[in-house]
């Protein structure tokens, strides 16, 4: 029997992907997840299903377009309806590379991807692209002289100016081909009220107190420079939930203005 991933896991404070897979209603969290998870604004949880809403459209959109491979940047925990399942409704071919280095996250998927020779978890941190890069699985399942879809959903707000975002993205999309796109989504703070920046601060201090993580809010415009270079895909950067919506079970109508959502290609 494979060891349990939680015993090799600080529980004393929360994790991003686990709160994630809380709000979503997944079951790989712990007590110190979901009292974070609970203290966020109360559109946190409406915001991760808009978000994943937003993810499943993109993935299905590069698949029509005829993208048959994924790397799936700070992936967290897999959950029903993931990338590769999503993917591979267009084209059961499609191969899928998960990349995360929270260890829950890493062990399930692992232990849920392992009779799959298409689909692999890379343990790694995304702020390093090079190292991505260099991993067996990303050597082995993706072919970098054909185009690639590189998905940054809710990763980048955790990751502060000081640790280069722009650079990352840049290190991801330049070793792949023309024709190659990114699906990135990211929090923002433009359409908050003064009432609703007071509410963001308090449950950022009360986030923060519970996580070593960061939360970097950032502008349609600071968005606008980490894709410059890049076509975007109409309708450009929007409302995650605004961005080519569709009449989906799946996606129960919601509104949120607190995360941003984008398509664009290499050309």
């Amino acid at each position: 029997m494979a060891e349990d991933p939680a015993r090799a896991v600080d529980t004393s404070r929360a994790n991003p992907a686990r709160i994630y897979d809380y709000l979503l209603g997944g079951a790989h969290n712990f007590e110190v997840d979901r009292a974070a998870g609970d203290q966020m604004l109360p559109t946190a949880r409406q915001t991760a299903r808009v978000n994943r809403g937003f993810l499943r459209r993109a993935v299905r959109f590069l698949a029509e377009q005829g993208v048959d491979q994924f790397l799936d940047l700070g992936s967290g925990i897999p959950t029903v309806g993931n990338v590769h399942e999503i993917a591979r409704q267009a084209n059961p071919a499609a191969r899928v590379v998960y990349v995360d280095n929270e260890p829950v996250a890493v062990a399930y998927a692992q232990q849920l991807l392992a009779d799959d020779p298409q689909t692999e978890m890379v343990d790694a941190d995304v702020r390093d692209p090079e190292s991505v890069w260099r991993s067996d699985a990303v050597r082995r399942l993706l072919d970098q002289d054909r185009p690639i879809g590189v998905l940054l959903a809710a990763v980048l707000h955790f990751v502060p100016d000081a640790d280069d975002p722009a650079g990352i993205v840049a290190g991801y999309l330049e070793r792949t081909v023309p024709g190659s796109f990114l699906a990135l989504s990211h929090y923002t703070a433009d359409a908050w009220q003064v009432d609703q920046q007071q509410n963001a601060t308090r449950a950022g201090e009360n986030y923060q107190r519970n996580t070593s993580t960061p939360v970097v809010t950032r502008s349609r415009a600071e968005l606008a420079a980490l894709v410059a270079g890049l076509e975007l895909v109409p309708p450009g950067i929007t409302w995650a939930q605004d961005w080519r919506p569709a009449a989906d079970a799946e996606d129960p109508p919601a509104t949120v203005h607190d995360i941003y959502a984008l398509v664009a290609r290499r050309p």
